[in-house]
């Protein structure tokens, strides 16, 4: 069902985000996600020069390597456009993320080691939702190399209720299932 008719406005900000997960030939797993940030109309920067309408305020990519337990084994980071000539020196940073698990408390560890002035807003925002990418990727091999428990979405909302409906119909076996101890991954 597609929004409701707006009022009379003008475009001011557009804001893309892509993401893209691999599967690569040594076993390991590629979330690629790009950032691109334009504007409708010139935009003067302090001690920079006027960005033109449509040409990139930001524009910031993401690669990171995990493996099966979803942690990260390499990170690789690009600015091809940003609004200051110091932006960059946040790209260092981002090593701190190699070593951490995209699960349970994945913002708070985004937070724990890029957060303030030791990394990126926008690089920090696009690491946000890297993890729900990863969980998409991943998630039918993971619901196929494990038959015995549900898929890891299950219980994570309304539609994947164990007591729902959806679940019932397509997967009675784990209708009403309950275990304290599984973790939902990419929250």
């Amino acid at each position: 069902m597609p929004l409701p008719a707006p009022e009379g406005r003008s475009l001011l900000h557009t804001r893309t985000t892509v993401f893209r997960g691999y599967k690569r030939d040594d076993g390991l797993w590629d979330i690629d996600g790009d950032l691109l940030d334009t504007k409708a109309n010139a935009l003067p920067i302090p001690e920079e020069p006027t960005l033109l309408p449509g040409e990139p305020l930001h524009g910031m990519a993401i690669r990171v390597t995990i493996n099966d337990q979803f942690v990260i084994q390499a990170i690789a980071v690009s600015m091809d456009a940003a609004p200051h000539r110091e932006c960059p020196q946040a790209l260092a940073s981002m090593q701190t993320m190699v070593g951490c698990t995209m699960g349970r408390g994945w913002r708070h560890t985004i937070e724990r080691n890029l957060g303030g002035i030791d990394g990126c807003t926008h690089l920090r925002e696009l690491l946000f939702n890297m993890a729900t990418a990863a969980f998409q990727t991943l998630a039918h091999e993971m619901t196929e190399d494990n038959a015995q428990q549900p898929p890891p979405y299950f219980g994570t909302c309304s539609t994947w209720d164990f007591n729902g409906p959806l679940v019932a119909r397509i997967y009675p076996q784990f209708a009403g299932w309950r275990d304290k101890g599984r973790k939902a991954v990419g929250t």
